[in-house]
């Protein structure tokens, strides 16, 4: 199965999951609202997911002028990814990461942090956004923030269903019945939250891999971005981006660092990612 049909089915599975707890709270009618808020914010995603999360992190669009070699750079990057110029922004932060954002190629942009660009050279930087610009042209950004999205909204149904369990919305019917809706309801809302999770990783973790392999191949340079995932792993444990987890997906480098951070990482490990790379070496050479 094609990465594109797991994704697709992975968003599906999301979004049965998302529609039957509003069944659990509110039977047909609960299933209906359920997935109309589905689609509503499926639009939301699609139309606004950019300007949100780019203001989220005080991005400041930046002009030729302003910064020319990054603007060149993006410019050939994107020219090689046969896709139109991203817009280009600057985060105000130490913390060396970058992401991509967009619905599509036509209404993307590329943000980089001002750590970024004072650690990496020329070539590992050049890698880091073709990453990025191949995320836009695989269209993973959209399909991340819709899951995203879906995920959250589904932690937050299942926190309904618990007060709709705790003032008696279950098990009004016969005994065996409401015993069984009992149980039902309880593993689902135990449940629902870490299948949504577990559902966004796939997604995210398999997108990462995507675009290293893409990147790499528009570059062809795939051991440029080998030793920029280093030195971003580097720096981001001595100087770690205070990110909302809702969409720390979105940057190359995990910006989550301690606690349960790295036991649902939405990237795989950057040293696997690394071997990935280096062996592609071999195969473009």
């Amino acid at each position: 199965m094609s990465t594109s049909l797991k994704t697709a089915f992975l968003l599906v599975i999301l979004t049965l999951v998302f529609v039957y707890i509003g069944r659990l709270i509110g039977g047909t009618a609960g299933m209906t609202i359920a997935f109309i808020i589905a689609l509503v914010m499926n639009l939301v995603s699609y139309w606004f997911s950019d300007k949100i999360v780019l203001a989220m992190y005080r991005a400041r669009e930046v002009t030729p002028e302003e910064a020319p070699k990054l603007h060149d750079m993006v410019r050939n990057v994107a020219m090689q990814a046969q896709i139109p110029m991203p817009r280009v922004y600057i985060i105000p932060t130490q913390a060396p990461n970058a992401f991509a954002t967009g619905r599509n190629p036509e209404h993307a942009a590329v943000a980089v942090t001002e750590g970024i660009l004072r650690l990496l050279e020329p070539q590992e930087l050049e890698g880091v956004l073709a990453h990025e610009i191949s995320h836009v042209k695989n269209r993973d950004i959209l399909i991340g923030s819709i899951a995203a999205t879906l995920a959250g909204a589904i932690g937050y149904l299942a926190h309904m269903a618990q007060f709709a369990l705790i003032f008696g919305g279950y098990g009004r019917s016969s005994d065996d019945e409401g015993r069984g809706s009992l149980i039902g309801s309880l593993a689902m809302i135990i449940l629902a939250p870490i299948i949504a999770l577990i559902i966004q990783l796939a997604i995210s973790r398999a997108r990462e891999y995507k675009a290293d392999e893409t990147g790499a191949h528009i570059t062809r340079r795939p051991l440029e971005l080998a030793s920029a995932l280093k030195k971003i792993s580097y720096g981001t444990e001595r100087i770690p981006l205070d990110a909302n987890p809702g969409t720390a997906h979105l940057f190359i480098m995990n910006p989550l660092r301690g606690g349960m951070a790295g036991l649902f990482s939405t990237h795989p490990p950057v040293e696997e990612r690394i071997e990935r790379l280096e062996k592609l070496s071999r195969e473009i050479i």
